[in-house]
C-alpha cells in the first residue's frame, strides 16, 4: 500500500488557519486501518490537491468528510481545533453556535456553569453585563442623590438595587424573547437566542420569568410601601416594551420610559416621597440619554428590521440620526444640570457633567453608523457616561 508522506513545509502550509475555515484531527473509526487519521476541512482536500498531484490514488488513507464538522461539538477530548474566524466556524449546529458568543470563542457561561444552566443564564443575557449597568446606573443616580449632604450613600439600598437591577433586566430579556421569537428567527444578531433557536421551550422561558419575578419581589418587599407600589407597576412597561416595535418608530423611548424608572424609585426608597423638581429632570435625563445609546444600538439591526417590518428611531431618524441624537444629548445634559442645580448640589458635580458631556459628544459624532462593530462599541461605552455622573453626584454631594 502506497503511502503518503508530508514534509516540514508542506505540512506547515496545510496547518495554516484561513480565516473562515477551521482544521481539526481526530482519531478516525474506519475500519480499514487502526492507525488511519480523519482530517476535516472545508478545504483540506483542495490543498492536498494543489500540494500533491498523485493524492488522488492515496486518499483512500483518508476519510475526508464535512459531515464530521457537525460531530466536532460533541466530541471534545482530544480535538485541536484551529480557527481565526470571528464568529463559529460552521452555521449547522446552533447548539455549538450558542456556546460561542458573538466576539468570538465561549462565554463565561460556557466556561463555568453546568451545561442545563447554560440557555437560561443566556436568556437572562448574564454573559453582556451592559444591559444591567444602564438599568442600575440611574438608581445609583437618584439614591446617592438622595442622601444626606456630606454623608456617603445608603449602600445596603445600593445593593438591593443592584440585584433588583440584575434580576429585572434578566426578566425584560426573558419577556422579550418569548414575544419576539418568531422575529428574533430572522434577525442575524439574534437567531442564535435560546428561544429563538430551540434550546429553550417557550414554557421553559415562561417558568424561568416567575423564577426571577419571585426573586424580585423578595427585593421589592424590604423596600417602604410607596416604593412596592411604584416598583410593581414598572412591570407593566416591562411587559408591554417589546410590543412597541411593532406599533411606532419610537420604541426607544419606550425603553427610556422602562429602564430609567429607578430614578424615581431610588429617590423615594430612600426618601419615602418624590421632590419633584430634582426627580423629575433626573428621569427625563435618563429617558433623553437611552434615546442616544440605544438608538446608536438599533443601527445595527436596521437592515433586518426593515426585512422584517418591525420599527425603531434608527429607520425613523435615517440619515439625521446624528442631528436627532445631539438634540437628545444636550436635553439629557441640561436635564442633568437642572436637576443638581435644584438638588443643591456640590462643584465636584458640574466638573463630572461636564466630562460626561464630552463623552456623550464623542460617541454621538465619532460612530459610524455603517459600522455594526463601532455601533456597538459606543453603545457599551455609556456604562461609563452613567459611571461619571455618579461619581459627579457622589463626590458632589460628599463635598455639599
Amino acid at each position: 500500500m502506497a503511502s503518503l508522506r508530508l514534509t516540514r513545509s508542506a505540512s506547515r502550509a496545510l496547518l495554516r488557519p484561513s480565516l473562515s475555515s477551521s482544521l481539526s484531527i481526530i482519531p478516525s473509526s474506519s475500519s480499514s486501518s487502526s492507525s488511519s487519521t480523519t482530517i476535516t476541512s472545508p478545504n483540506f482536500v483542495t490543498r492536498l490537491y494543489h500540494l500533491f498531484p498523485d493524492f488522488e490514488n492515496s486518499r483512500h488513507h483518508f476519510n475526508v468528510s464535512k459531515k464530521n464538522l457537525s460531530l466536532l461539538s460533541n466530541f471534545r477530548p482530544g480535538i485541536a481545533w484551529i480557527s481565526t474566524s470571528s464568529g463559529v466556524a460552521d452555521n449547522s449546529g446552533k447548539g455549538d453556535q450558542n456556546n460561542k458568543n458573538v466576539a468570538g470563542g465561549p462565554s463565561w457561561i460556557d466556561l463555568y456553569l453546568p451545561r442545563g444552566i447554560q440557555p437560561y443564564a443566556k436568556l437572562a443575557r448574564l454573559d453582556k453585563p451592559i444591559g444591567t449597568w444602564l438599568l442600575a446606573w440611574p438608581c445609583m443616580w437618584s439614591i446617592t442623590l438622595a442622601s444626606t449632604p456630606g454623608q456617603l450613600p445608603d449602600f445596603k439600598m445600593a445593593a438591593l438595587f443592584g440585584c433588583g437591577a440584575l434580576l429585572l433586566r434578566g426578566a425584560g430579556c426573558t419577556v422579550n424573547d418569548l414575544l419576539d421569537r418568531d422575529i428574533d428567527t430572522m434577525v442575524e444578531r439574534t437567531k442564535l437566542r435560546p428561544v429563538a433557536s430551540g434550546l429553550l421551550t417557550p414554557f421553559q422561558g415562561i417558568c424561568f420569568l416567575g423564577f426571577q419575578l419571585l426573586l424580585g419581589l423578595g427585593i421589592l418587599l424590604q423596600l417602604n410601601n410607596y416604593s412596592r407600589v411604584l416598583g410593581a407597576s414598572s412591570l407593566l412597561l416591562v411587559f408591554s416594551y417589546p410590543l412597541m416595535k411593532r406599533f411606532t418608530f419610537w420604541p426607544q423611548a419606550y425603553l427610556g420610559l422602562t429602564f430609567n424608572w429607578g430614578a424615581l424609585l431610588g429617590w423615594l426608597a430612600v426618601k419615602g416621597s418624590l421632590d419633584p423638581a430634582i426627580v423629575f429632570p433626573l428621569y427625563f435625563s435618563g429617558v433623553f440619554w437611552t434615546l442616544v445609546y440605544d438608538t446608536i444600538y438599533a443601527h445595527q439591526d436596521k437592515e433586518d428590521d426593515m426585512k422584517v417590518g418591525v420599527k425603531s428611531t434608527a429607520l425613523r431618524f435615517g440619515d439625521s440620526t446624528k442631528e436627532w441624537t445631539t438634540g437628545f444629548g444636550i436635553a439629557c445634559i441640561s436635564s442633568l444640570a437642572l436637576s443638581g442645580y435644584n438638588a443643591d448640589i456640590g462643584w465636584p458635580y458640574y466638573v463630572f457633567l461636564a466630562a460626561a458631556s464630552g463623552q456623550l459628544a464623542w460617541q454621538i459624532w465619532t460612530v459610524n453608523l455603517t459600522c455594526r462593530a463601532d455601533c456597538n462599541r459606543k453603545f457599551l461605552s455609556n456604562k461609563w457616561f452613567g459611571a461619571l455622573i455618579f461619581s459627579g453626584i457622589l463626590f458632589g454631594r460628599v463635598f455639599s
